[in-house]
This record gives C-alpha cells, structure tokens and sequence, in this order.
C-alpha cells in the first residue's frame, strides 16, 4: 500500500454531530478531485479573499441556480496532499443545527459530489498513505473514547507507537526469511546459516509478541468500559449507593421496599476505566406485576454485568434471601457491599466462602465510596486485566493477528528444534510475516477493510 491512491469519485458527509439546539458549529467536508471545483460553484467570498491551501475563506453559502441564501459560513481549504486524505479537501463550517448542515450537504451531492460510506474518509487517507492501520483504527477509539486513559491509549496508537515495533519485527521475518532462501537456492556459495543466531531472534520477536499481546484484554477494558451491576434485597441502599457513588439523584430513594422499579444507568469513571453502574430493582417474590418485571431485569442484569455488587443491609447482617440472591450470581465478579453502617455497627457475620471482598458504606453521608472503587480495581487487577498507567494496548483484530504470527514462529522453533530442512522453515516465516502485515495494513483484504471501517462514523 506504498503507492499514492487517488480516488476519483469525490465523496461529501457531515462530520459534526447534528443535535438541534446543541452544536453551534456544523461541519461539512468534502474530498476529492472535484471538492475545490464544487466549492467554488456554492461558496461566496465577498471581496479579493484568495483561494490558497490551508487558508479560510469568509462567505455565504448560496445555491447556485437561484442564489438563495443557504447559510453564512467559512470555507476550509486543504490541498492534497497536505490534507487528511491527501486529496483535496475542503470543509464548509455552518452554523449548527440540522437545516444548515443537511442543506449544504444536499447542495454538494447536486454538483456532484456522493455520500461518504463510514469511514470513508479515514479510509481514503490509509489508501493514499497517510495512516497505517493502526493509526486509522487508532481514531476511531479517540472518537468514541470514554475516559482520559482510553483517549490518551488511542492517541499513543494515533502517533505510531503500535506500528513502528510491529514493523521492526517484520523487517526481522524478512531479513531471516531471506536468510533461509538464500541457503536454500546458493546452497554451495554461502556458508552455512548460523542457526543458533537465527534462533536467538525467533525468541526474541516471540517474547515481544506475547508481551504486546497481555496488553489486549487491558485496551479491551479501557475501549469498552466495565458492566457493573448494583443487586440486592429491597431497601438495602442500592439507590443510596448510586446516587451517592455518582453524586446525582439518578435514582429514587424512600424508606420504602420496591421503590426501583427498573434498571437505572449511571456512566462513571474508576481508575481510568469506563464504568456503566446499574442500580437494579430489589430482588424478592412480589404479586406485583410491575415490580415482578422489575426484578426479572435485575437478574438479567446481574448476569450480564461483568462485577455485581451484592449489597446488603448492616444492621440485619446476612440473611436467607442474601443467600439465595448470592447463589445465583456467586459465578460472576463479586464484591460485598455492607451498607447502611451509620444506623448500626457490622453485625459480626461469617459470609460465604467465595466472598473475597467486602466494603463498608454508608451511602447516605457519602461515605466508603473511595473503599468501594478500590475494591473494584482490586477485583480487575486480580483477573489480570490492569488498566492502570497503560500507554498502549491493542484490539482484538490486531491479538488475532499477532496470535497467528506468534503460532508462526513456535512452529519454526519446532521446525528447527526437529532439525526439518529449510523449505520447512521458511513456509511459516511466511506466515508470520503474513500476520504481522495485517497489522498496519502492509498486507490485508479488501473484506478486512470493509469490516475495519464500516465501524466508524459517517463523516470520519
């Protein structure tokens, strides 16, 4: 993919979300060969305002037949390849809203232009050379990005820090496959390959393998966020703990057992981690149909969340129905939540074995909160997935391909440990060096591709 691809169709969308009464900024971006052309036919710069790359032009945007008024605007002008696709770009910043976006939209697809796929853009721009894909995968988890960390990771993938070792190793593959070919076809005019060095350097590039593959269920947790689910008996303080955990009134809270009818969603950050905090309906046999419903929801929550909090009332200690919540979730990520310990001292109280955590709260004052976050850390660092003070971690599709090419290079240790000849060899060199290209796109398919970037936005 070293050679420039220039598109020729050229492809217009959106790039800023449209939110009536929200955005005062709407962004639409053009890319290709006609994109200036096209601009020129819409756009209205009062006075002798130059139309030079990388300068902004001041103007109305009118319809080119009737000239009416569209929109008061900027025009962005980047000429290849000084742009993000290395195409010409040009990008009309209106004012926010619907109608002015989606009318300039229209106006470009008239003169021309098409709708962009998702991705498009980005995709343009790793055809052309600017991104490896990484870097292109990168930008989607900077957009979608859900904490400082996760934006911070994205960015590290954003200036190459993925790529360039996984290059480096490659370009190893190359130089020992180039090695064994050589032996293999001038056998009698080269001296004999120093197996022990070649060795030497299979192990090294496995080793770097498998320590950047520890990194994935890491940026798995960072991309995606942790499921955790608050569940227990009525009246224990689930909602309490919610709203005091988030500081907000996200949920309803009365001296009444049954009060939380549904599942209510919080979004937190812990420790750089994405967190979604469900505060379920309290668990127990009711006739009520609706609090019925309710609690239906919780168990499914419960089972779907990644960490449940098992919350119970201090001043009645553990009870039978505790038990029986506690043995239909006691297979997922638990932690002991003792709550409501500023109306009565812990009762002493022997819980389950399988119990490993247990965190004291007393959710009205706000207090046990700090103890309960680092209990949750301490729940995700003890399954090995440390999300702390990681500058870079990959994505699955990236773990699957650096998984084949590590299961490439075992198989050549065992081909030489066999003493196998060369031709052995260099069959799974290949495909290690096959893996490694998929990586950063220096070889991958065009249903790779399609699948990479139809997750991204529209304008992107």
């Amino acid at each position: 993919m070293s050679e420039t691809f220039v598109q020729s169709e050229t492809i217009a969308a959106i790039a800023t979300a449209v939110v009536p009464q929200q955005g005062s900024v709407g962004i639409v971006r053009m890319s290709g060969m006609e994109a200036i052309a096209i601009a020129r036919t819409l756009f209205e710069a009062p006075g002798s305002q130059p139309w030079e790359s990388h300068r902004i032009l001041y103007g109305y945007v009118r319809h080119p037949q009737t000239k009416t008024l569209v929109d008061e605007a900027l025009l962005l002008i980047m000429k290849t390849p000084r742009s993000y696709t290395r195409e010409d770009v040009v990008e009309f910043h209106c004012h926010g809203g619907i109608m002015p976006v989606q009318q300039v939209l229209q106006l470009c697809i008239e003169q021309g232009a098409r709708l962009a796929q998702p991705g498009e853009f980005t995709l343009r721009a790793f055809l052309n050379g600017r991104l490896d894909l990484t870097q292109a995968e990168s930008i989607a988890d900077l957009v979608g990005a859900r904490s400082l960390q996760a934006s911070q990771m994205a960015l590290a993938g954003l200036q190459g820090k993925l790529a360039a070792p996984i290059r480096q190793l490659r370009a190893t593959c190359l130089d020992i496959l180039a090695e064994v070919e050589a032996r293999i076809d001038f056998e009698e005019d080269l001296p004999p390959l120093d197996e022990a060095a070649v060795v030497a350097q299979i192990n090294h590039i496995t080793a770097e393998l498998s320590r950047v593959l520890a990194t994935a269920e890491q940026g798995e947790l960072l991309r995606t966020g942790l499921k955790v689910a608050i569940v227990g008996r009525p009246n224990v303080g689930k909602s309490s703990l919610l709203n005091a955990w988030s500081r907000s009134d996200r949920a309803i809270v009365t001296d009444l057992p049954g009060t939380t009818r549904d599942v209510v969603e919080s979004q937190l950050v812990v420790g750089g981690i994405p967190v979604q905090v469900l505060d379920t309906a309290g668990i127990r046999d009711t006739v009520d149909r609706v609090e019925k419903i309710g609690v239906e929801r919780s168990r499914s929550a419960a089972q779907a969340a990644d960490l449940v909090l098992l919350t119970i009332d201090a001043q009645v200690g553990w009870t039978s129905e505790d038990q029986e919540i506690y043995d239909n979730v006691s297979h997922r990520p638990l932690i002991l939540v003792s709550n409501k310990t500023d109306l009565a001292p812990e009762k002493s109280t022997e819980y389950p074995q399988g119990i490993k955590r247990v965190v004291t709260t007393a959710a009205a004052y706000n207090q046990g909160i700090d103890s309960l976050e680092q209990a949750i850390l301490e729940t995700v660092k003890s399954d090995n997935v440390q999300a702390a003070n990681l500058d870079l971690a990959i994505n699955q599709r990236q773990a699957a391909a650096l998984t084949r090419a590590k299961t490439a290079l075992e198989q050549v240790q065992g081909t030489v440990a066999d003493q196998l000849p060369l031709d052995f060899w260099s069959i799974d060199l290949r495909g290690a060096i096959q893996a490694l290209g998929e990586v950063t796109g220096e070889e991958v398919t065009e249903s790779v591709l399609d699948r990479i970037f139809s997750r991204f936005c529209i304008g992107k």
